[in-house]
């Protein structure tokens, strides 16, 4: 409002600007702060710019002084509009602008980016025309899609407001990439399928969690009616052989299915059946693993010519998905431990037949391009994959081309953090009805705590734990206590600029979920 004042001194035809907060610049797209040259072009108007300058210039400085972010603009309109199409949103919508102002950077298809070169290396292993690979499904999808096609059943705690970005009751943010799943087998256009897409998620603050990662999901499958004589097991183990072996030691002590720990979908499936298919999909998958390890071992080796590693070791872990029955996850003996890096098993029969399928059959798997790519990369914080910082891009410039010039990432800087603690009462339910609007429900989800803190510390935050917590006795009331890093990735945080952000936070804690703070401090390392 100040600025607009101050140009109306400048030049009269100034005067009729806008004069709301000056915050949203339409232009980028994003929160910015308003950049110096619009002060110094006050000067210039002063002194007679030309006119076609004046106007461009105004019409910039008028995007910097929008009256709504993108989150309230839909509130406002109550709708969401994304690429231009428009979604209704209801009490369900939950989605803060640091989320949607990353809804289209697709980082699996930026070339030269470590998520994208993780996607190349993974689909060098399952090359077409057997598989078929799509990058552009949009990231909005039903309930159904992500949900029900899948089997989750209605009470499953990942259909939460805590623990999914949602647009109305029907609509949210896919939070993996099966929820196109089901659309893929319908469309049946080739025996196996490759998606990697972003997928969005509430999460707690760390260096390897952040509310958008990336995702590949891949699947094969054979049809009973194409088979020779309907023969599955037979086809399976004939395509099997076409799989290349590999000579790494694998530690699978475990029968292909258990009745009781993993069981076969007795129902759809014969033994037989289940061997070849989960015979098939360890080994495609142990090649993906060899594939992946291998370029980190010889990244690391050009890094440091003295470097000798580890004999790669992995190993099978009976698990439970809704959607695969049996199911697995695939361990990686990675710096002196077991690293879970994905989830598979054998597709439940029901997803092909609601599909339109039914005499398919056969696998899918899923896994996280991020903690991959920074396993390969050595990448150190999650936070690092979203930089538009040069010193980082530059490091992998070429490689996307050529991939056997990846190398290690090398940090180009640790910035010093500034740390906080912070402890709040938490309410009671009998005391809901009367607090702030906003804080009427009692129930305690940490990934509130957690998008409070991300919607205005941003990536300014490096990680938060819980260091204590307890019940007083006689009030009943529980106090919680975390521990907060903020660290930039690019330059060294004051300690005024981290209080400022620090006191909002408890502001915005305290009107949002009704807490009462007992404690804030700051802790000078």
């Amino acid at each position: 409002m100040l600025l607009a004042k101050e140009l109306c001194r400048s030049c009269l035809r100034a005067r009729y600007l806008p004069r709301p907060k000056v915050q949203w610049c339409r232009d980028y797209n994003k929160y910015a702060p308003v950049p110096r040259w619009i002060e110094q072009s006050k000067n210039a108007l002063s002194r007679g710019m030309p006119n076609d300058q004046y106007s461009s210039d105004i019409a910039h400085f008028q995007s910097y002084t929008s009256l709504t972010s993108p989150k309230e603009q839909a509130v406002a309109a109550n709708r969401f509009n994304h690429n231009g199409v428009y979604y209704a949103i209801d009490p369900w919508f939950n989605i803060p602008e640091n989320v949607i102002n990353k809804l289209n950077r697709r980082l699996h298809l930026r070339k030269d980016h470590p998520i994208s070169i993780t996607r190349q290396i993974i689909e060098s292993v399952f090359p077409p025309p057997t598989y078929k690979y799509y990058h552009d499904f949009d990231p909005v999808v039903t309930t159904h899609q992500n949900f029900d096609s899948l089997g989750f059943p209605k009470d499953h705690p990942g259909r939460s407001k805590g623990d999914t970005y949602y647009i109305n009751s029907e609509t949210l943010l896919r939070t993996h990439t099966s929820a196109h799943q089901a659309d893929v087998f319908h469309t049946n256009a080739s025996e196996g399928y490759l998606i990697s897409a972003d997928v969005y998620r509430r999460d707690e603050i760390d260096k390897s969690h952040y509310p958008i990662f990336h995702q590949m999901e891949g699947a094969r499958s054979w049809d009973r009616a194409k088979v020779a004589n309907g023969d599955v097991a037979a086809a399976v183990l004939s395509d099997l052989e076409k799989v290349p072996k590999h000579s790494i030691e694998v530690q699978d002590p475990n029968p292909p299915f258990h009745e009781e720990r993993n069981p076969r979908q007795e129902a759809h499936h014969s033994p037989a059946e289940v061997e070849a298919i989960s015979a098939h999909l360890k080994r495609s998958l142990e090649l993906m693993v060899v594939e992946i390890f291998t370029r980190a071992k010889a990244a690391a080796v050009r890094a440091d010519p003295n470097y000798v590693g580890e004999p790669l070791q992995v190993r099978w872990v009976e698990t439970y998905f809704p959607f695969t029955s049996p199911s697995w996850e695939l361990e990686v003996y990675y710096d002196g431990d077991w690293l879970e890096v994905l989830g598979c098993g054998v597709v439940k029969q029901d997803i092909y037949i609601n599909a339109g399928v039914p005499n398919q059959l056969g696998w899918a798997f899923g896994i996280g391009l991020e903690r991959i790519a920074m396993l390969l990369f050595k990448i150190p914080d999650i936070r690092l994959f979203w930089s538009e910082d040069e010193r980082w891009s530059s490091q992998f410039t070429g490689v996307s081309s050529n991939l056997d010039s990846l190398k290690p990432f090398v940090p180009f800087s640790k910035y010093p953090a500034c740390a906080r603690d912070i402890s709040f009462w938490l309410p009671l339910p009998s005391s809901a009805d009367s607090g702030d609007a906003e804080a009427k429900n009692p129930e305690w989800c940490e990934n509130d705590f957690m998008e409070i803190l991300r919607g205005i510390a941003g990536d300014l935050v490096e990680d938060v734990k819980l260091f204590d917590e307890f019940t007083n006795p006689r009030s009943g009331k529980k106090s919680m206590a975390y521990h907060i890093n903020y660290r930039s990735l690019d330059r060294t945080l004051e300690n005024e600029e981290v209080n400022t952000l620090h006191r909002e936070f408890e502001k915005a804690l305290s009107k949002k979920l009704g807490v009462e703070i007992r404690d804030s401090k700051a802790q000078k390392k």
